[in-house]
């Protein structure tokens, strides 16, 4: 079984699909794992846990700049309480930097709300048994509403490109 991430279609399955109509943005990356019977939320959990250190410099960076447009500063990605475990998280939560919209064990949903755009992250969780492996996909979708928001993902495009591939991959760490 190969670990590598690479871009991949929405999984036809996944609740993320209703939300792809008039997108200012979406991608989709995958990988395969072991199935250890962690829910999808667990795999996220463990990814965002071992973020990147690249990767949260570039959210302080994010987060100091956006508060002069008075945008949010949404924190770290592994902002987290360690002794919360999946099971633990509710519609509303706070997981990272996202908001917990719905969670099952084969798909979560999180997401934010700003002022310049929307933003929806799936992470499903495919599996044909409980003892094979699985693919493991995020799929980011985000709605703009204004100028700030287009402009917003002028540069957050091509680090978004590099961001969720390399935090999916730490969903094996």
């Amino acid at each position: 079984m190969a670990n590598k991430v690479t871009a991949s279609i929405v999984p036809t399955a996944s609740a993320i699909n209703s939300r792809l109509a008039d997108a200012s943005y979406y991608d989709c990356y995958a990988i395969a794992v072991p199935n250890d019977g962690r829910s999808a939320l667990g795999y996220f959990l463990t990814a965002i846990s071992n973020t990147p250190a690249w990767v949260n410099s570039l959210m302080t960076l994010r987060n100091k700049t956006v508060l002069l447009f008075g945008l949010k500063d949404l924190g770290g990605m592994g902002n987290l309480d360690a002794a919360k475990k999946d099971s633990d998280y509710l519609a509303g939560d706070r997981v990272g930097i996202f908001t917990l919209i719905s969670n099952t064990p084969n798909e979560v949903l999180l997401g934010d709300s700003d002022k310049h755009l929307d933003v929806v992250l799936s992470i499903y969780k495919n599996s044909a048994s409980p003892i094979d492996d699985c693919s493991i996909s995020v799929t980011t979708v985000v709605h703009t509403h204004n100028l700030l928001g287009k402009a917003y993902m002028i540069p957050v495009t091509p680090l978004h490109k590099l961001i969720a591939p390399a935090v999916l991959a730490r969903v094996i760490s």
